[in-house]
Parts: C-alpha cells; sequence; structure tokens
C-alpha cells in the first residue's frame, strides 16, 4: 500500500512540475495550461500552489520529471552514451531549443566553473548560439574556446552564428576562431588555409580539448548550412542525391552517420573529432526536422553525449 501511495505522490510532483514549467518558464495562462494537461483551471492552481509549497521552483524547475530521466536512460541505452539529458517540452510542440539549451547551457556552467584549465571546442548553428548565450558570467582566462568550423561564405560574408567568441567573453576565456570559409572555392584554397600555423594549433586544441559541443542540421531546401549561403543549390543537391540525412559541423551524413563525400567535402575546413576518438562530445539539437540528423550522428559515434527536449527524444526513440 506503501508503495502504491508513494507512486502516487510521485507522478502528481511530476504534474505540479510540468504545470509551473508551464506558467512560469513558458509564461503561459492557466486556462491554457488546463487545456494542454487535461484538468480543470482549479486543479491547475492547486498544482502551481503544490510546486512552490514542496520547492520545485526558483528561477527554474528543479524536480526531475520521472518521463524526462527515463527517455534519457533509454537514450543512453540505445546509443551507448556517457552522459544523456532530457529537457521538458511543450505537448505538441516540433522544437524546443531554448529548453534543450537551458539545460546544456547549465551543464557547461558546472564544467567551466572550475578553476583547472579547460578547453572546450565549439561548432556554430541555432542550437549552440542558444545555449552560450545561457551561459554563467564568469572569469577563466585559464579557459581556452576553440572553434570547429569556419563561420564565412566561399565570398567572405560571415554568419550570424559567431559562437566561439560569443562564449570566450562570457566566460573571460582565451578564443580561438576558425576565420576562414566553411566551404573554399577549391581543393587547393583549402589545403593553403590549412597549411597555416594558426590551423594545425587549432587542430591540435581541438584534439587535446576537454569538451567538444555541437548541434546538427537537416538537410533538404530549408537547411541552415544551405540558407546561410555555405554551400549552393547544386552541392545541396549532390547532397540530398547522395542519400544524406543529416549535417554535422557543415558535413552530411548518411543514416549510419557516415560523411559522405559529396562535392564539396573536399574543401570542406571544419576540424571533425577523430572517428576513434574518446573525447566528450556533446550533441545538443531538438526539432522533428533534425531526428533523422540526430539519430544519424548518435548510431555513428559522432558523439557520445546529448541533450535534448522530450519530444526530440521521443522522435528519436521513435515512441509515439
Amino acid at each position: 500500500m506503501a508503495v502504491t501511495e508513494r507512486s502516487e505522490a510521485d507522478r502528481r510532483l511530476d504534474q505540479a512540475a510540468r504545470a509551473a514549467w508551464l506558467y512560469y518558464v513558458k509564461g503561459k495562462r492557466q486556462d491554457d495550461i488546463a487545456g494542454d494537461l487535461g484538468i480543470s483551471r482549479q486543479i491547475v492552481q492547486r498544482l502551481i500552489a503544490l510546486a512552490l509549497s514542496e520547492n520545485l521552483i526558483s528561477f527554474q524547475v528543479r524536480h526531475p520529471l520521472a518521463e524526462c530521466i527515463a527517455l534519457a536512460d533509454q537514450l543512453k541505452e540505445r546509443f551507448d552514451l556517457q552522459f544523456c539529458e532530457v529537457s521538458l517540452s511543450e505537448a505538441g510542440s516540433t522544437e524546443d531549443i531554448p529548453s534543450a539549451a537551458t539545460v546544456a547551457a547549465l551543464y557547461l556552467d558546472n564544467l567551466l566553473t572550475q578553476k583547472s584549465p579547460f578547453t572546450i571546442a565549439v561548432g556554430n548553428g541555432t542550437a549552440m548560439r542558444e545555449t552560450v548565450l545561457r551561459v554563467g558570467s564568469m572569469d577563466r582566462p585559464q579557459h581556452r574556446c576553440v572553434s570547429l568550423m569556419g563561420n564565412l561564405t566561399p565570398t567572405g560574408r560571415a554568419s550570424r552564428h559567431d559562437v566561439v567568441t560569443k562564449l570566450a567573453e562570457r566566460i573571460g576565456a582565451q578564443s580561438y576562431p576558425l576565420p576562414m570559409p566553411l566551404v573554399t572555392a577549391t581543393t587547393s584554397d583549402r589545403e593553403i588555409l590549412q597549411a597555416q600555423l594558426g590551423y594545425k594549433t587549432l587542430r591540435t586544441l581541438v584534439d587535446e580539448a576537454n569538451l567538444l559541443v555541437m548541434g546538427s542540421g537537416n538537410v533538404g531546401w530549408q537547411a541552415g548550412v544551405h540558407l546561410d549561403g555555405f554551400i549552393s543549390d547544386r552541392e545541396l543537391a549532390e547532397a540530398m542525391d547522395a542519400g544524406a540525412v543529416g549535417e554535422i559541423l557543415g558535413g552530411v551524413i548518411d543514416k549510419e552517420g557516415w560523411f559522405i563525400e559529396t562535392g564539396y567535402f573536399d574543401r570542406l575546413t571544419s576540424l571533425l573529432r577523430s572517428p576513434d576518438s574518446k573525447q566528450t562530445t556533446l550533441l545538443v539539437s531538438s526539432g522533428e526536422i533534425r531526428v533523422p540528423a540526430i539519430r544519424a550522428a548518435l548510431t555513428g559515434k559522432l558523439a557520445n553525449a546529448f541533450i535534448t527536449d522530450e519530444n526530440t527524444a521521443r522522435a528519436v526513440l521513435q515512441i509515439r
């Protein structure tokens, strides 16, 4: 009997945490929350009051939802991950990058507050930008922030995602950007750029980094790597024809997580992780459109740690 009562209490706290998150974090009205959860407005009020009385919230919901923990455990087992965390998301949402980025930022905060020198290598993209914006300010001049990918188009235009510089500024660390095109015009151009001392220094820093962090992208006519001008219509079409299901650090991958040697792969300047590397490599990604890329990246062991939201987690696991 005691076990049943405890289980019911746990479920009640789960529901209270979800109601509080929708109310305080997502800013939803109590009537809307009632509709989302399939309960009355009066019950929503009681749940929020319960969350307050049980000290589940301050500036963030502190109660770990059992559903999110279970999803994280399943992902860890399915893809043999070192670490996985799943954030809350609204019922029916197809993407919740802010929620996943908030959890990722807390994870990084715990690592970056240490006083011993720490090297973190980061990719670009929306998930990376949103994560960095949520990292707490600190003064860690002994740390080093290294970019895993170039931030320029072939014509020299800079992308809106200048992640490594923003991160270094937030934590007062040394910044090592990769000031070159993500994809060069010719193979010779790539070879010349990669022969420079600066590139070789970054290669060494990435190989010795304590943590690699990156996002993932979809492959299609709404793909970020295409919309941002890094690759052309023809190059995107070639990637799709070759069976690409996702993009990691500018390179396209097949469903097994192998990089596809498309027409532009030999001109890609990204500092790709060695396939046999044991480095902790964190993938932060959210969204139904990115599920094939996420599943492929985790299948191919391109990352061994993962942070996402619960709806994306279910889609990756193919749970309805």
